[in-house]
C-alpha cells in the first residue's frame, strides 16, 4: 500500500494535473490471510486505496473508519457468515457495493444474499483475475453512478423546492395582476359609459358589436342590455342589413390606421371614426351625430349665396331688363319698317339676338338664385337646365380666353323630377370647381349630357391637375379643400353632393393625377316620367 501510493505521488511530481479525481476505497473480508494477499496483489494494477479484515467484527470497524465505497467478502467466516456481514454492511453504508466471495454456495445461500443484502455481484473461487478486476471497476462505477444519482435527486429536490416558492411568488403575482386587470376594467369600463360621444367596438371580420356604451345605446333608441349577442353596428344602430355607404371601417382595417366617413341615415349624418386596435381584429368605432350641424351650416351659406346673388340679380333686373326692354321694341319695330335694306335687317335681326340672349342670362341669374322649396320641384327637361347654367357660366369665362368650355346636351331625354334651380346649382360647382383645378386658368371644360338606363346624367371634365387618391374619401366632406387660401372654401362638392342626394341620384368620380378628373352625377328617371314629352 506504501510502495504503491509512494509511486502514484511520484506520477505526481513529475507530471502534475490540474486536478485529480479521489482515490476509490476497497475493504477486502476473508478469514484466510493468503486469499487476501492474492486479491490485493490481483487489484494492485486498479487506482484504489485497499483496506482488509479478517472476520466479520474487524470488517465492521473498518466499515465504520474507512468507509469503503466497494466491499468484498468471503461467504464463509467464523462468527458472521458473509450473508450477515453484507447485510450489516448495507445497514451502516447502503451506498456501498456489495461483492460475495465464495468457493462454495448452495442455491438457498445465493437467494439469501440477493435478498437480505442485496449484493452486487458474486464471484467464485478459483477466480479469474480479469474477470475480478472488471467487477470491482463496474461496482466502483456503479458506486459514482448511486452517488451521482443521490446528489441529482438532491439537486433536483432543492430546485423543485425553489421552483415551488417562485411558483408560488408567481401565482401571487398573477393574482395581484388579475385584481389589477379586474380593476382597470372596471374603471375603464366606467369612463367607456360616462363618455358622452357613441362609441362601441366592433369585430372586423363581420361588424358584431362587442362592446358599447350608453351613448351609443341612446342613439339606438334602446338600452344598453338590448344589445343582442353578435349583432351588427349597422343593423343595430341604423336598422339596415348590409354595411353602411361611406363607413370608415374597411380602410381602417386595410390601412392600420384612423379612417373616417359621412353615414346618412333616415335623414341622420354621422360622422364616423373608425380606429383599428393594434394587433387584434377589434375596430373602435366614434359616431358624431353632424345633422344639425350640417343643417345650420347649409342654410348659412345658401342664406348668404342668396342674399348676395339676390342682391346682384336685383340689381341686374333693375338696370338691364328695362333698357333691354327698349332695344328690343326698338329692334322689333324697326324691322317693321318698310324699305328696310337687307343690311339693316340683318342688323336688327343681330341687335334682337343679342339683346334676347342678354335677357337669358338675367332669367337664369334669377332662377339661380331664387331659394329652394319643396313647392319648386317638378318636372323638367335636365338638358334645359344644364343649358341655362352653362350660359352664366360663360358670362364667368369672357375674361379667360385661355379656358374653353364645350357643351354637348342630349336631345329627347326623358323628365326628371326635382328642382331646376338647385340642380343648376350643382353643374355651376361642378363647373367652378373644374375651371380652379386647371393649372394657370388654361385648358377645356366639357359640359354634357345623357342616358343610361332608368336614369339620366350630366357630366363635367375638365384637363386640371386630377386628385390624388388618398384625397379621393373626403372630397364631399365639409370645408375639405386642396386649393390655396382664398381660392375655394371646400363648400362646393358637399353642397352639391347634399343636393344630388336629396333627389335621390349618386356621384361617379374619374380622375387621374396630371390629367384631370370627370365628375358625372346620375339621377333616376321616375316610371311616370318616362314617356312624359
Amino acid at each position: 500500500m506504501g510502495s504503491q501510493a509512494a509511486y502514484v505521488h511520484g506520477q505526481q511530481a513529475e507530471a502534475p494535473r490540474e486536478a485529480e479525481a479521489p482515490r476509490g476505497r476497497l475493504l477486502l473480508v476473508d478469514d484466510e490471510e493468503n486469499i487476501l494477499k492474492s486479491i490485493r496483489r490481483v487489484l494492485r494494477r486498479g487506482d484504489w486505496d485497499i483496506e482488509t479484515a479478517t472476520d466479520a467484527e474487524q470488517g465492521l470497524r473498518a466499515v465504520e473508519a474507512f468507509r469503503p465505497e466497494v466491499v468484498i467478502s468471503d461467504f464463509r467466516m467464523p462468527g458472521m457468515n458473509g450473508v450477515d456481514f453484507l447485510t450489516r454492511v448495507k445497514q451502516q453504508q447502503p451506498r456501498a457495493q456489495r461483492i460475495m466471495l465464495t468457493g462454495q454456495a448452495d442455491q438457498q445461500a445465493i437467494e439469501e444474499a440477493i435478498n437480505r443484502s442485496e449484493i452486487f455481484r458474486f464471484i467464485s473461487k478459483p477466480w479469474n483475475d480479469s474477470h475480478l478486476v472488471l467487477t470491482v471497476k463496474s461496482a466502483f462505477e456503479q458506486y459514482a453512478l448511486q452517488a451521482e444519482n443521490e446528489r441529482l435527486y438532491t439537486v433536483t429536490q432543492a430546485q423543485n423546492a425553489e421552483l415551488k416558492l417562485l411558483n408560488a411568488d408567481l401565482e401571487e403575482r398573477v393574482a395581484q395582476r388579475t385584481r389589477m386587470l379586474s380593476q382597470a376594467k372596471r374603471e375603464w369600463e366606467l369612463s367607456f359609459d360616462c363618455m358622452e360621444t357613441p362609441l362601441c367596438v366592433v369585430r372586423a371580420r363581420d361588424f358584431a358589436v362587442r362592446r358599447a356604451n350608453l351613448a351609443y345605446a341612446d342613439v339606438a333608441g334602446r338600452s344598453i342590455e338590448e344589445i343582442p349577442s353578435d349583432t351588427t353596428c349597422y343593423r343595430y344602430l341604423f336598422g339596415r342589413n348590409e354595411p353602411c355607404t361611406g363607413c370608415p371601417l374597411p380602410a381602417a382595417v386595410e390601412s392600420g390606421k384612423g379612417a373616417r366617413g359621412e353615414v346618412r341615415q333616415g335623414g341622420r349624418t354621422f360622422v364616423v371614426a373608425a380606429y383599428p386596435m393594434a394587433g387584434d381584429e377589434r375596430v373602435v368605432c366614434t359616431y358624431r351625430d353632424v345633422t344639425e350641424e350640417q343643417s345650420m351650416t347649409r342654410r348659412l351659406i345658401e342664406t348668404e349665396k342668396m342674399a348676395a346673388v339676390g342682391q346682384l340679380a336685383g340689381g341686374v333686373a333693375h338696370e338691364i331688363n328695362n333698357p333691354l326692354g327698349g332695344i328690343l321694341a326698338f329692334a322689333q319695330l324697326m324691322s317693321r319698317d318698310a324699305g328696310r335694306s337687307e343690311a339693316d335687317l340683318e342688323s336688327l335681326g343681330l341687335i334682337e339676338e343679342s339683346a334676347l340672349r342678354c335677357k337669358r342670362i338675367v332669367e337664369s341669374l334669377l332662377k339661380f338664385s331664387r331659394h329652394s322649396r319643396v313647392e319648386d320641384r317638378r318636372p323638367f327637361d335636365l338638358s334645359k337646365c344644364v343649358e341655362d347654367a352653362a350660359v352664366l357660366f360663360r358670362a364667368q369665362l369672357k375674361s379667360m380666353p385661355t379656358v374653353e368650355l364645350s357643351v354637348g346636351l342630349a336631345e329627347a331625354l326623358p323628365k326628371v323630377y326635382g328642382d331646376p334651380g338647385q340642380l343648376a346649382q350643382v353643374v355651376l360647382n361642378l363647373l367652378q370647381n373644374g375651371l380652379q383645378a386647371l393649372p394657370a386658368r388654361e385648358g377645356k371644360l366639357t359640359l354634357v349630357t345623357g342616358r343610361e338606363g332608368d336614369r339620366c346624367y350630366f357630366a363635367v371634365t375638365d384637363t386640371g391637375t386630377g386628385i390624388e387618391e388618398k384625397h379621393l374619401p373626403r372630397i364631399f366632406e365639409p370645408s375639405f379643400t386642396t386649393k390655396a387660401p382664398g381660392e375655394g372654401t371646400g363648400l362646393g362638392l358637399s353642397i352639391a353632393y347634399r343636393i344630388v342626394e336629396d333627389h335621390g341620384g349618386s356621384f361617379h368620380v374619374d380622375t387621374q393625377v396630371g390629367q384631370g378628373s370627370c365628375f358625372t352625377v346620375f339621377l333616376p328617371i321616375p316610371l311616370q316620367l318616362e314617356r312624359l314629352p
